[in-house]
């Protein structure tokens, strides 16, 4: 189906953060857009101020009459949905041009510059601030982004101008081989989603192959030391990013007293006194990236400088809810061992004298039963783990594999204990905690206002 022959569009897992993107890019084009998803959300709400039809119930009678015909209506879901989903099956039988949301983003890339973040981790703050380097410079952007971004509250930009679209490249299930980037970044290949691919060998051959889609004469900006090997076609250009080696590195890099500044080293142009707005060091070798990429495509000294002071974060990337002299409180999303590593290790760096505590709410019940040992040994940087039980999302139950793997594997040290999620709010208002992060890809984070609000007024 041509983009210019759609007058609805229709998403099954509607509040979604990846699909809720698409789905405002639609109305912004003026069509019909409508969509179910089983939970309503602050998102789902807000989608719908914003004139998107919601229903939570899975009832094919509640699709809306706009969308039921096959020759004018695309239907976009997510991999999350079962095969078996009534509406799915529904649009399956009825002939309609269905796709994952990868393939709607693919076709974007082919219409536009694509300009691709993919890695196990990084990628949703890194994109996110290449997005507001580029479209607060004289180049602008479209943005498809995986998470809430702080500057705009939202999780997509518009522009009626830019041809470059900034673009969350996303390796569950294979998706991102449905792109052909102009540019992209690849952060890290940290083996995740072994569900899905097995081993990591077939895992590490999945980026391998998406670095083959590079359209002729862009180029590929990859962390060094990646254990995957590139195979870009001839006329690509590859440049290596890191935090003190690679052709995009930092120098001079000064963290005092809740700032951090750096020099951005690039074969194009260095760029002096680069400060960030979000001052984490893990948003250096971030920025880095962002920086690079934005560069390569023509923003300037200047441009680069202002989009990383005025840079605010992504919600639940190390989002700070609580930051005074007392206390602190924040929310990352953090769920996979190597990115609780990064997040731990920054922590420690920024209270290096104070004692930390973190809530985590593992995600996925082969996650935890591939990597346990590994969230052990990264959460074991903290003073104090407090574990919940797992957020299953598209899960069924695994036979012993449960939070106490990881309670198990500890590091003698480090204060433990386990309790139910129900329970967070009481414990909160029990304890006074100094440094406390809730982690995870779950629903802990619906506490963290309230938990926020507790901690305020103590």
């Amino acid at each position: 189906m041509e983009l210019k022959k759609i007058k609805a569009v229709y998403f099954i897992g509607a509040g979604g953060i990846g699909m809720s993107a698409i789905a405002r890019y639609f109305m912004s084009k003026g069509l019909v857009v409508a969509g179910y998803d089983k939970t309503p959300s602050d998102l789902t709400h807000q989608l719908e101020k914003e004139g998107m039809l919601i229903h939570y119930e899975e009832s094919v009678d509640d699709i809306p009459r706009a969308c039921t015909n096959p020759l004018t209506t695309l239907v976009v879901y997510t991999p999350a949905i079962p095969a078996e989903h009534k509406e799915l099956v529904w649009f399956k039988e009825k002939g309609f041009e269905i796709q994952k949301r990868s393939q709607v983003l693919g076709t974007l890339t082919r219409t536009h510059k694509g300009l691709c973040f993919a890695g196990t981790h990084g990628k949703t703050t890194t994109s996110t601030m290449c997005a507001h380097i580029m479209h607060q410079s004289h180049l602008d952007c479209n943005a498809f982004l995986g998470g809430i971004s702080k500057n705009y509250g939202t999780n997509y930009i518009l522009s009626r101008d830019s041809d470059y679209v900034v673009i969350e490249a996303d390796e569950f299930d294979r998706s991102f081989h449905w792109l052909r980037p102009w540019m992209t970044v690849i952060t890290s290949t940290d083996p995740d989603h072994l569900d899905i691919y097995g081993t990591k060998e077939a895992y590490l051959e999945s980026f391998r192959h998406y670095t083959t889609l590079i359209q002729p004469g862009g180029a590929l900006i990859i962390h060094r030391g990646l254990e995957m090997r590139p195979n870009v076609q001839e006329g690509i250009k590859t440049y290596e990013y890191g935090l003190d080696e690679g052709d995009f590195h930092a120098e001079n890099i000064v963290i005092d007293n809740g700032e951090i500044t750096f020099d951005f080293i690039s074969p194009i142009e260095n760029v002096r006194g680069i400060q960030l707005g979000q001052p984490i060091p893990i948003n250096i070798e971030n920025g880095i990236a962002a920086m690079a990429m934005a560069q390569l495509n023509g923003c300037t000294a200047e441009e680069l400088r202002y989009g990383m002071k005025t840079y605010g974060g992504v919600d639940r990337r190390f989002d700070f809810k609580v930051k005074n002299d007392r206390h602190v409180f924040l929310s990352d999303y953090a769920h996979h061992p190597q990115e609780i590593y990064q997040s731990a290790k920054s922590i420690r760096e920024l209270y290096r004298n104070r004692k930390i505590t973190a809530i985590f709410q593992p995600h996925l019940y082969t996650r935890t039963r591939d990597f346990y040992r590994e969230f052990a040994s990264a959460l074991s940087q903290l003073d104090e783990v407090i574990l919940c039980d797992i957020y299953p999302a598209r899960e069924e139950p695994i036979p012993g594999v449960t939070s106490q793997l990881i309670y198990d594997n500890l590091k003698e040290g480090v204060e433990k204990s386990m309790i139910k999620k129900a329970e967070v709010i009481d414990l909160v208002k029990s304890r006074d905690f100094d440094v406390l992060v809730i982690l995870g890809a779950g629903d802990l984070d619906n506490y963290a206002a309230e938990i926020a609000r507790i901690i305020s007024e103590k």
